[in-house]
């Protein structure tokens, strides 16, 4: 083992487990704001403490998404500096932009929405819940943007040896972003509904009030859409995929020779016939490129070298990715149904939207290592390896010791994160305030 493969073993430890807290904040932020909009139309007390509840779990999740997330940008000087060398131009400005106007946006209105309860006016202090959470998909679309150049580069030229931009605009509307961004911020709203689907129905287990019902139901109905959006987008990125990444797609599919009306791969042994091919072209007969017949050709045309990705982890991530998204896609259509004409939750069904909490994050996960693992050797696709991305003056000791240290730190978060969660869900929601003195109900001229 060399000093790239703990630096590759680093970022995926630290990116993935960063990965883990994004997708609930992005979903999340939406829905608080969204219950705040139902007590801001319609006065009841019920959408506040809601509001309220939810709120201090998207903080806390919030806050450990910022610390964990500090640490990926300092790795491309750390570990990365040819990789940051080289793209420093290109993926330098969608992160700019992400950091100046998405953060400081969401931070920004994040702050007045904490300390503005009773001090901002009830529609100001609405309008900046819904800024924060904007704030946190505009972050999202910037990031997205810059990673999907990686997979799919446009606008830019090389200029002694390093990428320069031509267009942001070619960029920021990259076609590979722009299936991944609604892909990626859906899958956000699973995961998001999933978590409030397991509160609501821990919840629903010790008491039947009517808001936990009502919680349960907008997050089955968030759930359900946002499964929707990310099967289509999910389609559209398996078309540009095969125009884009076909090694990656053969590997998804463990398909190793070019095929004329490919099949699709369940499982090893179980196919599908000619399925692979109509979902990358929309027709039956096209014919796939496979694993090898595309190693031969990428030898040729780069030079010698393996360009397959690690293929069993490509291709199960896929699977389990597309499993566990549709069973919790699968629960929220079936919740629907159970609670069709104002029905109560079943004693039964809210016990599996609980255990079926980790569904939605195994999901998101597999996916992320689908994409990321899926694009080697390449980390900018046809132009610059991962071998040649690593910082040269990095010896194995000091990735090692700073590997050590981020896991260490890493999980003792991990148990911060759980304890505070855990503690707030079991707490409930806070009492309604208590009823004001008489002295206090006086008109305001009377009380000086």
């Amino acid at each position: 083992m060399d000093a790239l493969d703990l630096a590759r073993w680093q970022f995926g430890i630290t990116t993935v487990y960063h990965f883990l807290f994004v997708p609930l904040t992005i979903g999340l932020g939406i829905f608080v704001a969204g219950l705040q909009t139902a007590w801001h139309r319609t006065g009841k007390e019920s959408y506040l403490r809601l509001t309220k509840f939810f709120g201090k779990l998207f903080l806390i999740n919030f806050a450990m998404g910022v610390v964990t997330g500090i640490v990926q940008e300092f790795q491309f000087g750390m570990n990365w500096s040819e990789y940051s060398t080289f793209v420093g131009d290109v993926f330098g400005a969608p992160l700019a932009m992400e950091a100046l106007l998405a953060f400081f946006m969401e931070s920004t209105f994040l702050g007045l929405w904490i300390f503005g309860w009773d001090r901002l006016p009830k529609k100001v202090h609405l309008a900046t819940i819904w800024a924060a959470a904007i704030g946190s998909n505009l972050s999202a679309y910037f990031i997205l943007a810059a990673n999907a150049w990686m997979k799919h580069p446009v606008g830019y030229e090389v200029v002694d040896g390093k990428a320069r931009m031509t267009d942001i605009w070619a960029v920021l509307t990259n076609s590979t972003a722009l299936a991944q961004v609604p892909h990626v911020i859906g899958a956000a709203f699973v995961v998001a509904g999933g978590f409030v689907l397991a509160v609501s129905g821990y919840w629903l287990l010790k008491t039947r009030a009517g808001m936990w019902r009502s919680a349960a139901r907008a997050a089955l109905v968030m759930t359900a859409i946002a499964g929707a959006v990310v099967a289509g987008t999910g389609d559209l990125s398996a078309k540009l995929m095969y125009e884009q990444q076909p090694m990656k797609l053969a590997s998804a599919e463990g398909l190793e020779r070019d095929t004329a009306g490919a099949a699709f791969s369940l499982a090893p042994g179980i196919e599908i016939p000619k399925v692979l091919s109509f979902l990358s072209t929309n027709d039956f007969d096209a014919t796939v490129q496979g694993t090898e017949d595309l190693q031969r050709r990428f030898e040729q045309q780069f030079g010698p070298g393996d360009y397959r990705p690690n293929q069993p982890v490509v291709f199960w991530s896929f699977r389990v990715m597309i499993v566990f998204g549709l069973a919790t896609v699968g629960l929220s259509v079936l919740g629907l149904w159970l609670t069709r004409r104002r029905r109560e939750f079943p004693a039964w069904f809210s016990r599996v939207l609980i255990l079926a909490l980790p569904l939605p994050l195994l999901a998101v996960t597999a996916g992320w290592l689908l994409s990321e693992i899926g694009r080697q050797p390449w980390t900018v696709a046809g132009e610059l390896l991962t071998a040649a991305s690593v910082s040269p003056g990095v010896s194995l000791a000091e990735v090692a010791t700073s590997l050590a240290i981020f896991t260490l730190l890493y999980g003792a978060l991990a148990v911060a994160e759980v304890v505070l969660l855990t503690r707030h869900v079991r707490k409930g929601l806070d009492d309604p305030a208590p009823a004001l003195p008489q002295a206090e109900k006086l008109e305001p001229s009377l009380m000086y």
